[in-house]
């Protein structure tokens, strides 16, 4: 059994995780250096554990199972436009919600396309990554249940810059 694509596919995923959270306290502590605020704060911990229990399983069941080429290059086009929306919003992009008072919306990017691209791009990850190594429920069951705490973030999300 080969199982170093899987590892590298999940270190890959897992490494670009842990970078990425430093990052994001960076650009919320700054944001709220700025007068922003943190809105509805009781559901992150929801997410942070959704993600984490999705990973967790993905590196439990992967492992050795055969790598599926089209949802992989699915995976990556989601990375590239997981990069698109981080670089289009610099240091404005958090895993919180955060406004800042007097703060224009970000208009540019894929936000010219879609409201919320980022969480295109992570409903997507949440279901492509298990079909990359065949494990359909586990794509299932997480995209449900992501659909249910994003339902809930993005009424929050949108409530807030409505103001």
């Amino acid at each position: 059994m080969i199982i170093w694509p899987s590892i590298a596919i999940l270190g890959f995923v897992t490494l670009q995780r842990v970078v990425e959270l430093p990052l994001a306290r960076k650009n919320t502590a700054n944001l709220i250096a700025k007068g922003g605020c943190e809105v509805a704060p009781e559901h992150y911990p929801l997410i942070v554990t959704l993600h984490a229990v999705w990973l967790a399983c993905l590196w439990w069941l992967a492992p050795g199972r055969p790598i599926h080429l089209p949802f992989l290059t699915l995976f990556l086009l989601l990375e590239c436009g997981r990069v698109w929306v981080l670089r289009t919003l610099g240091p404005r992009w958090t895993t919180r919600i955060i406004v800042v008072p007097g703060e224009q919306l970000v208009t540019r990017g894929p936000y010219r396309f879609l409201n919320h691209p980022n969480y295109l791009i992570v409903i997507g990850e949440i279901a492509v990554l298990p079909l990359v190594f065949g494990l359909a429920k586990v794509a299932l069951i997480f995209t449900i249940l992501n659909a249910i705490l994003l339902t809930i973030r993005i009424r929050e999300e949108n409530a807030a810059l409505r103001g």
